[in-house]
């Protein structure tokens, strides 16, 4: 570990990493959604961003990745059903040797679809959950689709799907991850993903709510511990910390422009999910420049590459390489620069930061207080019309690190 105390001398400058093609294609379809969870990672401006790739742009899209090598596909949004086109872009996927993965929470995905994008060659189906309850999960989604959600998690395992089960856990939820557990067992899920809320786009502005503590997550692990030894090889559980609990920061997508690459309903390339909250990065869209020229050349695709960008701590640090510096959105909603350390690691000069946040939340009683801010086009567009505001008198605050305004959203 670098003793940072002690002078070190810069790491030379570092090569020009190689860059190995795409693996995974992110296809986000669309960012209309029929839920509006206080935790959805799309942009909180995404109605700024309305307009969505045509099926033949997409099958474009589909063609170019696969040539770069990319080998898993998957179609998000946003709700992807919502695109009358699935079936077709399932279909090409299938010819063209991706093996495809369908996200959705469920809400459209009849018997007769189910139909189609089985017989279209669809592989696998994720089915996200907001809780093992009804009352919670209609709240968080600020739906009524529970219900809905059940006879569609039965009717995929119907048609044969292999399928996870996805339940995002934050302070509200994670008290009942042993009865999402169980639910994930009754409805014969495969895997179960147990993602804890990372804090971006609208999880973000929900922050103060969303938040855990401590011993809410200590209880949460104990709980998955137990169950993956009673129940072996019956579900795969993936229980993932949330970032502001550890001291040492995850790779960002394994990597910037190292594994994963993102298509925005409009034809932006992202190197992550979030990545449109940055600064100073300008992403090309596929209606204008190739894939391949977007994924080697594009400066957003290669300014944090490898690790010759780094500033320090990291540049002198010995676990450069294992965590690249972790995450660059975090890095800079936390601290204003996208170049630095990611706070979550000790090393930072901001972890402090990290720590203010998490004991802020020790300091709250747990209650079912109501999440301040639901994804909604309105919510979205006031966003957006404060934050234009907000810049043209100077301040440069970010849109990603927007408050969460005034109460809003479907009740």
């Amino acid at each position: 570990m670098t003793n940072l105390t002690v002078h070190t001398q810069p790491a030379p400058p570092a090569s020009k990493p190689a860059i190995e093609p795409p693996l995974w294609l992110l296809a986000e379809l669309t960012y209309r959604c029929p839920l509006h969870c206080v935790f959805c990672y799309n942009p909180v401006n995404y109605a700024d961003h309305a307009r969505e790739l045509s099926t033949e742009q997409w099958l474009d899209v589909l063609r170019e990745a696969r040539a770069l090598g990319a080998a898993q596909l998957g179609f998000s949004g946003g709700e992807p059903l919502l695109r009358d086109d699935l079936e077709v872009l399932v279909r090409e996927a299938r010819q063209l040797g991706f093996y495809t993965n369908l996200i959705t929470s469920g809400i459209g995905l009849t018997d007769v679809r189910l139909d189609a994008l089985k017989a279209a060659g669809l592989d696998h189906i994720q089915l996200s959950f907001q809780d093992s309850t009804q009352q919670l999960n209609d709240f968080l989604s600020s739906t009524r689709t529970f219900d809905l959600k059940k006879r569609v998690a039965a009717s995929i395992k119907g048609h044969g799907f292999p399928m996870v089960l996805n339940c995002v856990l934050h302070r509200f939820n994670l008290p009942h991850v042993g009865r999402i557990i169980e639910m994930a067992l009754d409805m014969g899920a495969e895997y179960l993903e147990l993602a804890n809320t990372q804090y971006y786009g609208w999880a973000r502005a929900n922050r103060a709510q969303l938040m855990p503590t401590a011993e809410q997550l200590r209880e949460a692990e104990a709980v998955v511990a137990r169950y993956r030894k009673e129940i072996g090889g019956r579900c795969t559980i993936y229980f993932v910390v949330p970032d502001y609990f550890e001291t040492r920061p995850k790779r960002c997508m394994n990597g910037w422009g190292s594994v994963f690459l993102g298509i925005a309903p409009d034809g932006a390339a992202l190197p992550c999910h979030t990545a449109r909250s940055l600064p100073g990065l300008e992403f090309p869209n596929v209606t204008e420049v190739s894939l391949r020229e977007i994924w080697y050349e594009s400066d957003a695709f290669n300014r944090f590459r490898g690790v010759g960008w780094m500033k320090e701590p990291c540049r002198s640090c010995e676990e450069r390489d294992r965590d690249l510096g972790g995450c660059r959105c975090q890095a800079f909603l936390l601290t204003g620069d996208p170049a630095n350390a990611d706070p979550v690691c000790d090393k930072s000069q901001a972890h402090e930061r990290v720590i203010q946040v998490v004991k802020a939340a020790e300091a709250r009683a747990v209650s079912n207080e109501r999440p301040v801010l639901f994804r909604n086009d309105a919510n979205s567009r006031k966003i957006a019309r404060d934050h234009s505001q907000v810049r043209a008198v100077g301040t440069g605050i970010a849109i990603a690190d927007a408050g969460p305004g005034s109460p809003g959203g479907c009740a």
